[in-house]
């Protein structure tokens, strides 16, 4: 994985969170139809991206601690 393509899936992964957070209120508040859905599928697909960037970390620091120099890829 390229450090840009990481990169984008950290922040993607760190801002989703309070987004899904702000859109859980704001289905309940309003009564959006399929509210809870949408919000859960969100959720989800937050966890998983924030899955991969934690393996995607995992191996470039055990890349790193062997001295490759390089990111896996």
């Amino acid at each position: 994985m390229s450090n840009k393509t990481y990169d984008v899936l950290k922040f993607v992964a760190l801002i989703a969170t309070p987004i899904i957070t702000f859109l859980c209120a704001i289905v309940s508040i309003w009564g959006i139809p399929y509210g809870q859905q949408i919000t859960a599928t969100l959720a989800a697909l937050d966890t998983l991206i924030g899955a991969i960037v934690v393996i995607a970390k995992t191996q470039y620091d055990k890349a790193q601690k062997a001295g490759d120099g390089d990111a896996v890829q």
